[in-house]
């Protein structure tokens, strides 16, 4: 049973004033393996405090002296790499297929974050005037689930290279992956008070960091329902804020895509991090007059995807997070059958061969319409749908007929064609025939996928606000 009594404040790690315990479980098994003692509103205010002390002499260091800091925590980290893949596999569930990059990105995520800083330029000339990127002051860090370990390392390292101090605000659910990241963090030896590290509820630590006058800047990465919530504490003290919310992505499959190319594509897409990913490809959009090949292609290759235990090396998508987000996808199933979806793979349940973990069915709909629940919400699972088109402008439209705007793809045979119609989308990112990540490139959501970018020189510009001086 794991145990975890302290969090992180001025460079210590001290007991939380907070007495409230809160159970760890591995999502592969339902069974309890530990807990965390919980952070409250008081230690919110002690972290604020000791970030806010430190602020001054951090903000005043040399990209040099930043650079440094940046290398030991990606030492610190990388050094953590096994203790990271364990953690996430026990408290996570991720499979062989996405737990290898969980424990290796926090640490990439800080050599981004060198990189950018290296090439960061904090002074530039407008005219007459100078203009300097002036760091904005203590920066409240609020984390997800899904990947606790690298959004910590990544939000830490573009503030820290802005020259903000911060204040982190991770899961509850993810205690594990945060103690092991918290021990690395430590090890790198940075000024008391630079980084603080507070598990709590959002309620509590979480509204206290975003109400707090004292914090001047809050990046958010979760529900688009809690960013709202952050959004409107944040007006009273006109905190910046970046909000990385949900999605409901669309995978818009042209009619000259090759279907083995295609198919392979939009299956990754839609089931990555076992569909608990706010990028996920949920939406597949195929063209009418190949309703029939891509459905019959889709089913196939959804019904030959393993959903089961993380540890065998052949599952692909591993367990829900929780019992709540287990039933929260079996609620979207029935919801998909009720509304009328035909069902074409999965359906509710577990997965043949599982018993006690939270398991799901990978699933696959058609005859979906876009004004189905199951083709509008975000359900956080591997439940993915197809809807039909008739012509490229049909598709567009339905492809931007949505709340969010986060993520997108495109898969055609004529890339001038693809990259034409990627450029009428309304999404921070559309991928044109590949999946693969740019971490120069920033990262963020158009509509109710949130507010402001992320990664590259736009994520350490979102720490700062620029200062004219002239004369």
């Amino acid at each position: 049973m794991h145990h975890i009594e302290q969090v992180y404040i001025n460079g210590e790690f001290v007991t939380p004033h907070g007495t409230e315990r809160f159970d760890l479980y591995n999502p592969a098994t339902a069974r309890v393996i530990g807990q965390v003692c919980l952070a409250d509103a008081v230690d919110g205010e002690r972290a604020i405090a000791a970030a806010r002390a430190a602020f001054p002499a951090w903000s005043k260091t040399t990209k040099q002296v930043r650079i440094a800091a940046l290398q030991r925590m990606h030492a610190a980290v990388a050094a953590r790499h096994d203790d990271l893949l364990e953690a996430v596999v026990e408290e996570y569930g991720a499979p062989a297929s996405r737990s290898a990059w969980m424990a290796s990105y926090p640490a990439e995520v800080i050599a981004q974050a060198i990189a950018a800083l290296e090439a960061f330029e904090f002074t530039t000339v407008a005219g007459a005037a100078r203009v300097e990127m002036t760091p904005l002051g203590v920066a409240g860090l609020i984390t997800p689930w899904n990947s606790d370990a690298g959004f910590i390392c990544g939000k830490l390292a573009a503030a820290l290279a802005a020259g903000c101090t911060a204040v982190i605000k991770p899961s509850e659910m993810s205690a594990l992956q945060t103690q092991i990241v918290t021990e690395a963090l430590h090890a790198a030896d940075l000024p008391p008070g630079v980084f603080n590290i507070v598990t709590g509820r959002g309620d509590t630590v979480g509204e206290t960091i975003s109400r707090h006058p004292h914090v001047a800047k809050i990046s958010f990465t979760g529900s688009t329902r809690t960013g709202k919530a952050i959004l409107r504490n944040a007006a009273e003290n006109f905190t910046r804020v970046t909000l990385e919310l949900g999605g409901k992505s669309p995978t818009l499959i042209l009619d000259d895509a090759d279907i083995k190319q295609a198919v392979p594509l939009a299956i990754q897409a839609g089931l990555m991090n076992s569909g608990q990913a706010c990028v996920a490809g949920t939406r597949i959009l195929v063209p009418q007059s190949r309703k029939a090949e891509f459905e019959q292609a889709l089913a196939q290759a959804i019904a030959a995807v393993v959903s089961g235990d993380p540890r065998d090396a052949k599952t692909v998508v591993g367990p829900m997070v929780s019992e709540r987000q287990w039933q929260r996808v079996q609620g979207y199933i029935q919801k998909g059958l009720a509304e009328g979806a035909r069902l074409l793979v999965g359906g509710v349940g577990r997965p043949e061969g599982t018993w006690d973990g939270w398991f799901v069915r990978p699933t696959l709909f058609t005859d979906v319409h876009n004004q189905m629940a199951i083709a509008r919400d975000e359900i956080f699972g591997p439940v993915l749908c197809v809807i039909t088109y008739r012509d490229e402008a049909e598709a567009i439209a339905i492809a931007n007929d949505t709340d969010y705007g986060l993520s997108a793809l495109v898969l055609g045979g004529d890339s001038g064609r693809a990259r034409r119609v990627a450029q009428q989308i309304h999404a921070g990112r559309v991928l044109v025939n590949t999946l693969t990540h740019e971490p120069k490139a920033p990262f963020g959501g158009f509509k109710h996928s949130g507010v402001g970018r992320e990664m590259g020189a736009w994520g350490i510009s979102a720490f700062m606000e620029p200062k004219t001086i002239l004369g």
